[in-house]
Parts: structure tokens; sequence; C-alpha cells
């Protein structure tokens, strides 16, 4: 196993490792110890964080992975490489903080007669600090990544962050601390993330602080229009993942108490997705060598691959979740989740829609058309924020599940038209129908069967008959020749 397989071996880990963690977090401690508005303030904190990193740093994480190589050199001071970027990313921060600062009473005036505002108005300056720490643990994970080392940092996200959420809400539960405590506690938790991350890039003494070159200093100009060109993409579409958050705390009076039940039933949805991506993960860089060779049929044979299987796997998930509605609410606690279930089952099928194209934003982001993609990306921003200040109103909760529905289409739809139309690909055929079939089997089947009294045997048994029919039928239909593969070795062995 060379060193990327071991790296991608050790990242999937990690990651579902995360999950499981953050899942125990959000489902279990969280909905036993904190209020709805804590949760959703909570929620909002990470999303604000995020993009305020992400248009502070002015694309710096972008800029450090594509101009990087031209500027390493043996010394390890690669041109005053690091000193450029500790000075780009201070003054974007700088610059962002005081915009964030001056319109302050302007933010807390329109939160002010808003179900949680209180928790905005007290912990404001809190999203500070964390936003920084935010920014900075990018940089230095970007740097990393230069250097072929982003399992470390990789374990610092998904799992570090989340055993000290862990730790913290354990002791607002037995009373030790209070919910001031639990965001300190967070806020140094990444804090330490960037220590650590910070003194094990130093100790591999990949980088030296130096004076600025004056070949880094004449390619300013070229950095800010690539760094402001792919912030638009990147920052676009993490706020496609993060907009109906934003916009349910803006446009409704129940504001943080709607974040954190929407939140809650996003992050369960996400669950969906996580199986289908990690396996379609490998398959990005043959996509992006077959783009070097020009090899059109093979990036034709990938994208048919990943969006059966990620579709295949994807409805699996989503019905496993959507027959079991009785142990999810049982398991969230509150009793406000059971009257907005149908939330989740609309963001469910987004990602069902989002899975089902398959790599499409990949393949076309890896073409000569990749700028294009910002066009995309950003049309679909205007969409949500569109269809969010119309939804949302009338709606509330459901307004938002289905603007983000309604972009996730039209964003893999405008991808698919065009890689049609340009390359005359596309990834749809007849498994893809049979999967429709199944999927309406399965699910009324699911949903039909007599309930048990307990709860956990019900999850069991409905779980399991499902699963045993689904699988059943996907092998027989022969859906997907590499699921069907897997499973002709495990029956040789049995």
């Amino acid at each position: 196993m060379n060193l990327l397989q071991k790296q991608g071996f050790f990242n999937s880990l990690i990651l579902y490792a995360g999950v499981a963690l953050g899942f125990f977090n959000l489902i279990i401690l969280f909905q036993r110890v904190l209020t709805t508005e804590e949760i959703g303030f909570f929620i909002l904190m990470g999303t604000i964080s995020l993009l305020y990193a992400q248009f502070a740093g002015l694309g710096i994480g972008n800029i450090i992975l594509k101009y990087f190589p031209y500027y390493r050199s043996e010394d390890k001071r690669h041109g005053g490489f690091v000193s450029f970027v500790t000075v780009w990313s201070l003054i974007g921060f700088v610059i962002f903080t005081i915009l964030f600062v001056v319109f302050k009473d302007n933010i807390i005036e329109y939160y002010k007669n808003k179900n949680g505002a209180s928790l905005l108005i007290k912990y404001f300056y809190y999203l500070i600090p964390l936003s920084f720490f935010t920014l900075v643990f990018s940089v230095l994970e970007n740097m990393a990544l230069t250097v072929f080392k982003n399992v470390l940092s990789s374990f610092l996200r998904e799992v570090g962050l989340r055993l000290f959420t862990t730790a913290s809400v354990l002791l607002i539960a037995i009373k030790l601390i209070d919910y001031r405590g639990f965001l300190l506690i967070y806020i140094t938790a990444n804090l330490v993330a960037v220590l650590v991350l910070l003194a094990y890039i130093g100790k591999g003494k990949h980088f030296k602080f130096s004076a600025v070159g004056t070949q880094l200093l004449s390619e300013r100009k070229t950095f800010l229009s690539y760094g402001i060109f792919t912030v638009l993409s990147g920052s676009s579409f993490v706020m496609i993942q993060n907009l109906d958050t934003l916009m349910l705390s803006l446009l409704t009076k129940q504001s943080f108490s709607y974040v954190g039940i929407y939140g809650t039933f996003f992050a369960i949805a996400v669950v969906i997705s996580l199986p289908a991506k990690a396996l379609s993960r490998t398959s990005l860089q043959i996509i992006s060598q077959s783009w070097v060779t020009n090899d059109l049929a093979k990036i034709g044979k990938i994208y048919y691959k990943t969006s059966v299987v990620q579709m295949l796997i994807g409805c699996l998930f989503f019905i496993g979740l959507a027959i079991n509605k009785q142990f999810i609410i049982m398991l969230l606690h509150k009793h406000d989740y059971a009257s907005y279930f149908n939330v989740f089952i609309v963001v469910g099928v987004a990602f069902l829609v989002d899975m089902t194209g398959g790599l499409n934003g990949y393949i076309m982001n890896a073409s000569k058309y990749y700028r294009l993609t910002t066009v995309f990306i950003v049309s679909a921003v205007a969409l949500c924020v569109l269809s969010n200040l119309i939804l949302i109103p009338q709606m509330g909760m459901m307004g938002a599940a289905l603007s983000y529905l309604i972009t996730m289409f039209a964003l893999n739809f405008a991808y698919w038209l065009f890689i049609k139309i340009k390359f005359n690909l596309q990834p749809f055929a007849k498994a893809h129908l049979y999967i429709l079939m199944i999927f309406t089997v399965c699910l009324l089947i699911g949903l039909y069967l007599p309930p048990l009294k307990n709860v956990y045997l019900d999850m069991v048994y409905r779980s399991g008959i499902i699963g045993v029919v689904y699988v059943f039928f996907a092998y027989v239909l022969k859906i997907s020749e590499d699921i069907n593969l897997v499973f002709d070795r495990i029956l040789k062995k049995a």
C-alpha cells in the first residue's frame, strides 16, 4: 500500500469515526442537555465561522494548493511563500473583522425580536476567535497537504473537536459548567487543534519563514485574481449547504429554534451520502488522468458507475431512515421533532438527487471548461437565496428544505445538460429505473410492516427485512457489476 493509499484508508476511517461521534453528540447528547435554541445557535456558529473564514481568507487555501509547487525549494524557504501566506491571511481577516464589528448593531437589531436572540447578543464576539482559528487551521491544513501530511489534520477536525464537544456537553449534564463554558471549551478546542497541527508541521521542518521574494511579490495580482475567483466558487458551494440554515434564522421569528431542529435533520440526512461518496472518492484521480489523455470513454464509464452505485446505496440508506421514523424521534428525545419529520424527507431527497448526479461537477471542473463551474455554482446560490426568500416566510422549515431540493436539482441538471451537450456523456440507463422500482417497493413494504411495541426490536426487524429484500433485488437485477462481484466473492467463500 503506497503513501496515498494509506492516507486515503486512514482518512476514510477517520471520516466514519467522526460522523459516528458527531451523530452521537447531536442526536443523543445535545437533545438531552441543550435547548433547541442552544443547539441552533451552536449550529449557526459553525456556519458563520466557516463562511467568515472562507471570505476572510480570500481563496488562500486554493492559492496554496495551486501555486506552492512552483515555489518549492530545497532550502525550505520556498521564496518566502510561508511569510506571504501569513500576511495575506492576516490582512484578509483584519479587513473582514472590521466590517463584522462595524455592522454588529445592525445584525443585533435584526435578530432582537427572534427566539434565542439573547444568545447572539451575549456571544456575538465569540464568533471572531472561532472564525480566526477556523481560518488558521484551514491554512495549516492546506500547507500540510502540499507535503502529503493530511491524516492528522483530518483527525483533529473530524474526531478531536467532536471529542471536546462530547466532554463539554457531559460537563453541562453534571452541572460543572454552563452553556457559556461549553462555547469557551469549543473555541479552546479549535485553538488546541491549531497549535497541535502547527507543532506537527514545524516538527517536519518543511517550511521556514523568510522575506517574501520579488518573484512572489510580482505575482500578487495573479494570486488575488485567482483567489477571488476560487473563493467565489468555493464559498458559493459552502453557502449552498448553509444558506437555508442562515436564512431560517433571519426570516423566521422562531429563528434559532428552527435552526436547531432543521440543522439536526440536515445532519441526519448527510448520513445518506457518506458511504457512496467514500466509494466514489477513488474515481476522482482516474477522471483527472483521463482528461490528460482525453479518454472520454473511460470518463463516461466512471460517470455511469458512480451514479449507479451512489444512487443504489443512497436509496437504501434513505429507506432505512424514512421507515424508522419512530426510532429516530425517540432518539431525538424532544417532541418538537415529530411534527417536522417531513422536512428530513425533503432534505434526504435533495441528497439523493445530488448523489445520483455522480461525479458530474468534478468531471466539468477537471475539464477545460472549469471556469463555468463557478458560473453554475454562483447561479445556484442566487437561486437558493431567491427560493428561500419566497418559501421560508410561507412554509418555514419546509420552505428551506424545498429550496435546498430545488437548488440541488437545478445545479445537477445544469451539470448534466452541459456535459451531455459538450461531451455527449450522460450517466443514466435502465439501471436507474430498476433502482427506482426497488426503492418504491421496499419503501412501501417498510412503511406498512406491522409495528412492534418495542421500538428497538421494531427498528431491527423492519430494517432487516427491507435490507434483505433490497439487496436481493439489486443482486438479481444485476444493477451494479462491481457490487455483484463483491457479493459473488462473499458467496464463494461461504
